[in-house]
């Protein structure tokens, strides 16, 4: 048992990079794919996922020190540190219950697309970490470790559900047939943003305003195109910051580029993708009786969308704004900021892309966030504790974007009724499942019928 997880940790350490393409190899192999188309849908995966890797450190690098310099200029009176969701991975895969999540999240889900109750086959291993979060969580609140494995074997199967509840409309936005985006921290949002468009068809005068990238760019003309966007949002960013005429020019240019690159790097990663969606609907059309199975993969790949780039993008002083006048909220956003596209990327289709219902729609779901977070901050230091994690200060720190529904309401469970109320939870989540893939199905089938 001990080598099995030690090869497992070992095979995880050698990063996405590596183990992506592998496992993107050995699926296609499964799917009937020839061998040298596998080996280069793996490959280009591969070089895909090195390039979103690189625009992201560039915006990552390039708004850190003004994030950093904003955050120390107006958010000095706040205690809680954000030190940012790019930790969760490193968090989840140094414990046993991370690393033992692995095994039984990929053999749980291969038994569950079979038996027909989900339609998601996820292979983005890396982001099983928010699953293992929340199950940390419940170990956390319990302190039992396997309450905790409980937690996130239900977690992940409200990914899988989530996932499929979500793929339709998200799948024809961006247009990825056969792909369905598994990343928890970005599906969380579909529940608010839903009701939310909702009302927002209800108010007078706002459901008229029409203001997608497209619109934008014939309306405003050069100022509507979304790299000058990014220019603008970097120079205001920087001007906020402090910095001198160089610095301000250097983070603006940086923003832009990053608007230009992302969506050249999604359409490489979506080139090596597309062979394994269409032998995957080969194989379930002859193996599964044309079973509808979509391939679970990283929200990355939706990052690149205008809407979401510049919503994620004019949010970050609109965050910091509100951390400051919030009443209540102790939470510092630092880590987080530049990582808001990736828990926003899956509002914006049920928005219909339009950016001013993103960005009112997004900015009272980061409201949520802060609350959250600053509930969760004493529970969350107390998660880094558990699993010796250094974050490199005494006092508390939470993770801004881990502040979301799933982990308010795994945590509330957890205290108030224990892993009963887990257990209570993942029964309505299979049965959720079952509605949706078994029953639903059938009701439209006899519909179309008859």
């Amino acid at each position: 048992m001990d080598m099995f997880m030690n090869g497992i940790e070992w095979f995880i350490g050698l990063g996405s990079t590596v183990f992506l393409p592998v496992i993107i190899f050995v699926i296609g192999l499964f799917f009937g794919l020839k061998p040298s188309k596998a080996f280069i849908s793996g490959i280009t995966v591969g070089i895909g996922n090195i390039g979103l890797g690189l625009v992201l450190d560039l915006l990552s690098s390039g708004l850190g020190s003004a994030i950093q310099q904003m955050g120390e200029k107006y958010g000095t009176s706040l205690n809680v540190l954000d030190i940012g969701v790019g930790v969760g991975g490193p968090l989840a895969y140094s414990t046993s219950l991370g690393i033992l999540m692995i095994p039984i999240s990929l053999i749980l889900n291969f038994i569950l697309v079979i038996l027909g109750l989900t339609k998601t086959l996820n292979v983005d291993i890396w982001n099983f970490w928010f699953p293992i979060f929340l199950g940390m969580l419940v170990q956390t609140v319990t302190g039992n470790f396997w309450f905790g494995l409980i937690g996130a074997i239900v977690a992940v199967m409200l990914q899988w559900f989530l996932a499929d509840a979500a793929q339709k409309e998200v799948s024809e936005f961006f247009g990825y047939p056969g792909i369905a985006i598994t990343h928890m921290m970005a599906l969380s949002g579909v529940l608010f943003a839903k009701p939310l468009n909702w009302v927002f068809d209800r108010i007078p005068g706002f459901n008229k305003i029409d203001a997608d990238a497209e619109s934008l760019t014939k309306k405003f003309g050069v100022f509507g195109d979304t790299v000058v966007i990014g220019l603008l949002i970097g120079i205001v960013v920087g001007i906020l910051a402090g910095y001198d005429a160089a610095g301000i020019g250097t983070l603006g240019m940086t923003t832009a580029a990053v608007m230009k690159v992302m969506p050249k790097m999604v359409a490489m990663f979506m080139e090596g993708l597309l062979p394994i969606a269409e032998a995957a609907k080969e194989f379930t059309d002859k193996k599964l009786n044309g079973r509808v199975v979509n391939i679970g993969m990283d929200a990355a790949l939706t990052v690149g969308h205008p809407t979401v780039m510049s919503t994620s993008l004019l949010l970050v002083p609109i965050s910091l704004l509100l951390a400051v006048i919030l009443p209540g909220n102790q939470v510092l956003p630092f880590g987080d900021l530049a990582f808001f596209t990736f828990a926003i990327c899956l509002m914006i289709p049920f928005f219909k892309g339009n950016i001013v219902r993103s960005l009112v729609g997004c900015s009272l779901y980061l409201v949520m966030t802060f609350y959250m977070s600053t509930w969760l901050a004493p529970i969350v230091t107390d998660v880094f504790k558990l699993a010796n994690f250094d974050v490199g200060t005494s006092g508390m720190v939470t993770m801004l974007l881990s502040g979301l529904w799933p982990a308010g309401l795994f945590v509330l469970l957890a205290e108030k009724i224990g892993v009963i109320g887990i257990i209570g939870f993942g029964a309505i989540v299979l049965a959720g499942m079952v509605y949706n893939n078994k029953i639903k199905k059938n009701k439209i089938v006899t519909t179309e019928a008859a």
